[in-house]
């Protein structure tokens, strides 16, 4: 059984708080909070950053502020050398990051209301799923919608190609169960409950059941 621990908390913390974390980036990141023209979206970028570093921190035993990351071709972001592997996700005020010895990706969306969720499945998704969506109860189609979503963008995340890779070349549900339908051979996925108003997924590689251990 592959296992992952997925943490979660708010971006929404006070002033005095974010200054404290941003003593935790990297001058490059410091850099680029500053560039941020609003301060909601710096705010969320220092959050972020610096809590995705204390996790780091807490799993290898080196201190927040001298992690360093590599990234692959696609953007993806490791630990030099090696080491656990880790995907991180935000949406709205909510921040997710998941932990595991495999590779794996991690997606949280945020349940927007008045979105035009079929223009975008329409642009986003495959026949079969927009299919599944309009099958769905009128009611649930817009969880299904971002259900949908987030279980897409873990799996691209996990197999570290981002959205460069073909949203239509792997079928996932849109209904309350999370799974691959087809196009992810040697992949794994869970739903997760992160925070009320969100949809959460986890893609880990292996073809076993994921056991997730959440940590808010």
């Amino acid at each position: 059984m592959a296992a992952a621990e997925v943490h979660v908390g708010s971006l929404d913390l006070p002033g005095a708080e974010v200054e404290r974390l941003l003593l935790l980036l990297s001058p490059e990141e410091r850099a680029r909070a500053a560039r941020f023209a609003f301060a909601r979206d710096r705010r969320r970028f220092v959050v972020r950053r610096a809590r995705l570093r204390q996790t780091l921190s807490g799993v290898i035993g080196v201190a927040a502020e001298r992690i360093g990351y590599t990234e692959n071709g696609y953007g993806k972001p490791a630990l030099p050398g090696g080491g656990p592997r880790f995907s991180t996700s935000h949406s709205h005020e909510t921040w997710a990051i998941a932990v595991s010895g495999q590779d794996l990706g991690v997606d949280i969306e945020h349940h927007q209301p008045g979105i035009d969720w079929r223009d975008l499945a329409a642009g986003l998704f495959r026949a079969d799923e927009r299919a599944a969506l309009d099958a769905l109860a009128p009611g649930d189609r817009s969880r299904g919608f971002f259900d949908c979503w987030s279980r897409k963008e873990a799996f691209v995340k996990a197999i570290g190609k981002g959205l460069s890779y073909p949203l239509d070349a792997f079928a996932v549900s849109v209904t309350r169960e999370a799974r691959l339908l087809s196009g992810a051979d040697g992949w794994s996925i869970a739903d997760l409950a992160l925070a009320e108003g969100y949809s959460a997924a986890l893609v880990v590689a292996g073809d076993a059941a994921v056991h997730v251990t959440i940590r808010a």
